[in-house]
Order: structure tokens, then sequence, then C-alpha cells
């Protein structure tokens, strides 16, 4: 597992590579300015979707595993549970927003370091992706096609395998403790007497999905515009390239 963990994203697909040959898609016509590929085959399209969402987990996975990866970063920061936001507001009302802050940056430290050991849950789901998967997501036309598929094909079974992770990363940042001191406090405030129940291990593996996730598909859309020169290998090029073309 540590080895398998050490590897990125583009070194593990090559495990599940594929070397049939297959037909060709349609010609493109004209050229870009970056690709003057006239024809991609079948199984490089495939290929390129994969090396694509490889690319994009790999750098998603690296800019969130760090300290303030979820909570410095306000797209995906986890905030209170949507049923304790009112605990949070009272907490706040009477001083004790620092319980409340510790809290939050706890929620986002179990988080980040649950991320960084997500790597292999990935790369197995990625290899599932069939040839018509990827030649439907490539001339989609949407620019978070493949973020889409892969999340609406694997989401339920990554948050299976990724909630025990989740778990032990609740544990190591002791985020049932400062839980506790959150609805201990609030509970002792006058008149107040509905309990909160929260399942954090449920509730926290599913935004850490949803951010890993907003950063692939922010990480797609570098690919398929070719910001920053995001297309950073030939067969990158030349998929995404053939791609530009359909589009004219």
């Amino acid at each position: 597992m540590n080895s398998l963990k050490a590897l990125s994203f583009g070194a593990c697909l090559l495990l599940f590579s594929r070397c049939d040959t297959l037909s060709q898609l349609p010609a493109a016509s004209g050229t870009s300015g970056s690709t003057s590929s006239t024809t991609v085959s079948s199984s490089e399209a495939a290929s390129g979707i994969k090396q694509a969402l490889s690319q994009g987990l790999d750098r998603s996975i690296k800019s969130l595993a760090v300290q303030d990866g979820f909570l410095g970063n306000a797209a995906v920061k986890i905030l209170m549970p949507p049923e304790a936001q009112k605990v949070e507001s009272a907490l706040r009302g009477i001083g004790l927003g620092s319980l409340c802050d510790n809290f939050i940056q706890s929620l986002n430290r179990a988080a980040e370091t649950a991320v960084s050991e997500a790597a292999p849950v990935f790369v197995s789901a990625l290899s599932q992706l069939t040839i018509r998967d990827a030649t439907n997501i490539l001339l989609s036309g949407q620019p978070d096609a493949a973020t889409n598929f892969f999340k609406r094909t694997t989401t339920d079974e990554l948050a299976k395998r990724f909630s025990p992770i989740v778990e032990n990363a609740l544990g190591k940042h002791n985020v049932a403790r400062h839980w506790n001191t959150v609805v201990s406090s609030y509970n002792q405030i006058p008149l107040v007497n509905q309990k909160i129940e929260t399942d954090l291990n449920k509730y926290v593996t599913q935004k850490a999905i949803d951010g890993l996730f907003y950063q692939v598909a922010q990480e797609e859309l570098k690919i398929r515009n070719n910001l920053g020169g995001a297309r950073t290998t030939p067969l990158l090029q030349k998929v995404f390239g053939y791609a530009d073309q359909q589009k004219k």
C-alpha cells in the first residue's frame, strides 16, 4: 500500500493501460495552434481523458492535502453542519466564537489529512472509465464532463472506502472533543432544549469528496482551455486539440 501511495496518478495508470488498436474518431478539419493532428483513435481518446483526470486528481490532492488546503480555500472550506449553524450563531453571540473556530479548524484538518491518503482509492475508480465513456466525455462540449462522469459513477464507492480514512483523521484531530465542547456550551445557554445530532464522519467524508471534485473540475477546465499551458504532454495536446477542432 505504501508503495502504491507513493506513485503519481500518471504512473499508477500504466497499471491499467490498454494496448488494443481501435477505430479512429472522425477527422478534424483544419489545424489548431498547438496541434496538427487530424485524427484521434478511440484508445487515444480514452487514454487522454484518463490522463487528464489523473493530472487533475494528482494536482488537486497536492493542493488540498496540506495545512490550510481546505481551511484556507473559501471554495472548499468545511463550515459548521447546516443543522448546527444556529449553535454557531448562538455561541458567537455570547462571545464563544473561539470554540466554533477550533471546531471548524479541526473539521478541515481532518479533511486535509484524509485527502493525503486518498490516492489509491481513486486510482482503482479511474481505471473503470471505458473507451466509449471517454469518447463521449471528450466531445461533450461540457467543461467539467470528465469530472462529472467520474463523480456520478464513483461517489458512493468512494464514500464507502474513504469513510474509515476520515474516521481516523477525525480522531487524530480531536474533532469529537471539540464538538462536545461546542454542544455542551450551547446546551448551557438558557432556553435551549433541542439536541443537535450530527454524523460528523459522514459529513466530513462528503465534504472532503465534494472539495476534491471541485478542485478536479478546475483542473479539467484548465486542460480543456489549455490555461497556462495545462496540456503538459503530447497526448493531452493531441486529444484536446482534436476536441478543440470539433467545436469549430
